[in-house]
């Protein structure tokens, strides 16, 4: 029994059965890749906070717009509740009358070329 396990121990030291610098080399491309894989979460994650606060701070714009367009609107309103005819007149608007074209009409006239037109029945 002593004598196989030196010869084992003698066959193992012998072959290199384990490289440490392939070892060596595959947790550096683990490490490497973990390094990469954490700066792109920080960048994404970042970019990420900062899209937030840019819609926040556009939320506060828009609430601050629509202020405004709700005065204007209200504005506007009281405004033109006020106008009137006098107002017009006040301002150098005059009233216009309205004239219409009319047109003979295209049909058939039975009394001057004597034609006489069926009436339907419905």
């Amino acid at each position: 029994m002593k004598q196989m396990s030196s010869k084992l121990n003698m066959y193992i030291k012998g072959v290199s059965v384990v490289n440490n610098n392939i070892e060596k080399l595959i947790l550096n491309i683990i490490f490497g890749s973990f390094g990469i894989l954490a700066l792109i979460y920080i960048l994404l994650l970042g970019n990420m906070v900062r899209n937030i606060i840019e819609r926040q701070s556009f939320e506060a714009q828009a609430r601050s717009f629509s202020n405004e367009v709700r005065t204007l609107e209200s504005t506007y309103l009281s405004l033109s509740n006020s106008i009137d005819l006098n107002l017009a007149h006040s301002m150098g608007f005059k009233e216009t009358k309205a004239t219409f074209v009319t047109r003979k009409t295209l049909g058939f006239n039975s009394s001057i070329d004597n034609i006489k037109v069926a009436q339907n029945d419905l």
